[in-house]
């Protein structure tokens, strides 16, 4: 078989099968090799993976052309599953018990960025009103370490996954400092307060613990050089934004119209070989909560300007300058903690549920979706939820029970 390709002119090309069916299907594979070894280039998964996470935590151990292959393609199928939230399909839920009395603080010792390479699990650390700190394994719903019970009930929790270290501050103003990995006792502070806030600041390479009472926001002292006043009312909340250096958003009473407000401040300190000193605290933005929003309990932030507030059952947005982003009303009972990160929002809450929220960006604007619930336990043993956290696999919830004690409720997701 043959054909004949030519121009207006009568003159032609004769093409035969016999030859151009070969070289054809020659090119076809030749050029399906090029863009198999394209696939497998460490570069182009490199740059997918920044251009859609920003940091990605590859573990120095892995090497070769398949590390940025596999983080981009287990990350994608990851955040698909905790974006769907299908039991058995995409998590499964184990109950992890051990302390003797009411949890009364929990965070991830593991770092919140996965590395994905199946070397890693998930470790929370939590305190109790039994008067120890614990660290459990969530995959395995196992405990890693106790400490030994101390003279008094532990109230706050910190850790710095970065240095491997968990901090805590019990009943009577006493803090501690403990090794992650083996739960030893590393340092001891005594405060002056049994009323004090555990804050964690700096860079993660350089962090430095502060400690402030919780009217030091508005009630200047000398003898603290850490702290200063605000020009607020009486405070009700206060958070940091998570992606602005020293950007402090406080939830207040307005001195003027007793209404509640939020404002937004910029610290600007300096540092000297020995201390740090806040030089200023400049108003950005400010604004008076409407009537029609119930009053707030819980202040959270996203990015550098999004707002977060449980008031009562419903979650609200805002923005830093007070334009209303989204309201949800997902839950039949008072939300009871929020958590925050770069992708989703879980939020807890008395109705023995979770909802789950994921970030996306629309029309260069970040918006919030409502995704679905994780059910907690029975209303027969217990109460409620009463506080929730989350890294890249897995998200972990307390939960009290009727009798006074507490349990966690972690929800694995498959990897």
């Amino acid at each position: 078989m043959a054909w004949l390709v030519g121009g207006g002119g009568g003159a032609g090309l004769l093409i035969t099968s016999h030859w151009f069916f070969p070289l054809l299907a020659s090119l076809f594979f030749l050029v399906l090799e090029v863009w198999n070894e394209a696939a497998e280039c460490a570069f182009l998964w490199r740059r997918l993976s920044l251009s859609r996470w920003t940091f990605c935590n590859i573990s120095q151990a892995s090497k070769g052309a398949q590390t940025w292959k596999q983080y981009y393609l287990h990350r994608s199928q990851l955040e698909y599953q905790m974006a769907r939230g299908k039991p058995s399909q995409d998590f499964t839920c184990k109950v992890i018990s051990g302390h003797e009395e009411k949890i009364e603080g929990m965070a991830y010792l593991s770092a919140i960025e996965h590395r994905f390479d199946r070397q890693e699990k998930s470790v929370v650390c939590t305190v109790s009103a039994d008067c120890t700190v614990r660290a459990w394994n969530v995959q395995e719903g196992t405990e890693i370490w106790s400490s030994s019970v101390q003279p008094a009930p532990l109230r706050r929790l910190l850790t710095i996954p970065e240095r491997q270290l968990v901090i805590t501050m019990d009943g009577q103003g006493t803090i501690k400092v403990w090794d992650g990995k083996t739960g030893k006792e590393q340092a001891t502070f005594i405060t002056p307060s049994t009323w004090c806030n555990l804050v964690l600041c700096g860079v993660p390479e350089s962090p430095f613990l502060t400690v402030f009472h919780t009217d030091s926001l508005t009630r200047p002292s000398e003898d603290k050089p850490l702290s200063d006043s605000l020009p607020v009312g009486e405070c009700w909340n206060v958070t940091w934004a998570p992606k602005k250096a020293a950007r402090l958003i406080v939830l207040h009473e307005d001195r003027r119209t007793r209404n509640l407000s939020v404002t937004t401040f910029d610290i600007s300190s300096k540092r000297s070989k020995n201390k740090v000193e806040i030089l200023e605290a400049q108003e950005v933005a400010s604004f008076i909560l409407p009537k029609s929003v119930r009053k707030p309990h819980i202040l959270e932030s996203h990015g550098t300007d999004i707002i977060l507030l449980g008031c009562g059952s419903e979650l609200t947005v805002f923005s830093m300058t007070g334009d209303l982003l989204a309201s949800f009303q997902d839950h039949h009972q008072t939300i009871t903690s929020i958590w925050v990160d770069s992708f989703r929002v879980v939020t807890s809450s008395q109705d023995i549920s979770l909802r789950v929220y994921t970030w996306k960006r629309e029309k260069n604007t970040v918006v919030l979706k409502s995704c679905y619930h994780l059910l907690g336990g029975s209303h027969r043993w217990s109460s409620e939820f009463t506080d929730v956290a989350c890294d890249n696999v897995s998200i972990v919830a307390v939960e009290s029970r009727k009798c006074g004690k507490s349990i966690l409720r972690a929800y694995s997701f498959n990897l």
